[in-house]
């Protein structure tokens, strides 16, 4: 495994990682078009993280290098898609661990830059998202979303993968980037991955290391009421009210819960739903403070058969 710092050192590896037979085998499909891979020209996957790795990280690596001839991580904490009130120097780090994790998972590159690598003395340059952007998270995270597409754009510069790996439980920057994606005519295949839980139901998260102990029971609120939404889904439920109203009498029903949103959207564009269309389905998904920290949690209600 291969570690570099600055934008040089990561082009010139990137480079490297051309060489090579094709191991994956088939065509590569990006953005909706099939190109041949074949002898010489290696399939790149890309894990983008802020580090502080779990084992949901882990499970997007698996993925990326089942699909692809080479994997490359990222680990930067991005100042950007911090808002004012969020503390940044707070935000779990342990690179060593990280890299250890990595180098036994087999990623073949991982980039951790300095801030200066990835802002430059004298970046001006932002890529700021339209409305799916807006709701949920970034109404109550203004910028966060540009952050995150500002660096997003970057590492794809960068990093030129043929996939790029998210997990479905961050579902809004999933939307974020496939709509950056589309808009701007990048040729990067975007790759949700189901969201990976505790055993006991809790979506895996860095920011669980905040729940206190006396919390982390009352955590589990936010799969039991994505649950019970799930199951009036199936058993015909189609009022989005209806269905938010359960999210919200599971939560409240918790007394150490407390909600910040619930939201039954369409799942491309996040704009909230009045009755869920069955040959469409929804997104299912809620912000709630247990204690310290603020979890969020999401179901993808599939479409009926």
């Amino acid at each position: 495994m291969k570690v570099v710092t600055t934008r040089e050192e990561l082009r010139t590896a990137r480079a490297e990682l051309e060489v090579g037979p094709d191991t994956a085998g088939g065509d590569i499909t990006v953005a909706g078009a099939a190109r041949p891979s074949g002898v010489g020209r290696r399939s790149v996957g890309l894990v983008p993280t802020m580090g502080f790795l779990h084992e949901g990280h882990l499970s997007l690596v698996r993925r990326a290098r089942e699909e692809n001839d080479a994997t490359v991580v990222s680990i930067f904490v991005n100042p950007t898609q911090f808002g004012p009130s969020e503390d940044l120097e707070a935000y779990p780090r342990d690179l060593d661990h990280d890299l250890a994790l990595l180098d036994g998972a087999g990623v073949d590159l991982v980039w951790t830059p300095q801030v200066e690598d990835v802002y430059p003395a004298g970046f001006d340059t932002y890529v700021t998202p339209g409305g799916v952007a807006d709701v949920l998270e970034g109404a109550r995270r203004p910028g966060h979303f540009r952050g995150v597409a500002t660096i997003i754009s970057i590492l794809f510069h960068l990093c030129a993968p043929d996939r790029a790996y998210f997990g479905q439980k961050d579902a809004q920057q999933v939307a974020v980037i496939r709509q950056l994606v589309r808009d701007l005519g990048l040729p990067v295949e975007i790759v949700a991955c189901p969201i990976v839980r505790e055993p006991d139901g809790l979506a895996m998260s860095s920011r669980n290391t905040y729940l206190a102990a006396a919390d982390r029971p009352a955590a589990l609120v936010l799969s039991r009421a994505l649950q019970a939404a799930g199951r009036a889904w199936a058993d015909g439920e189609g009022d989005a009210e209806a269905l938010r109203t359960i999210l919200r009498d599971v939560i409240t029903a918790e007394p150490r819960a407390v909600v910040d949103y619930v939201s039954v959207a369409d799942p491309r564009t996040l704009a909230e739903l009045t009755a869920v269309d069955p040959a469409v389905g929804a997104l299912a998904s809620l912000a709630v403070r247990v204690g310290a920290p603020r979890l969020i949690d999401n179901l993808v209600l599939a479409p009926r058969a």
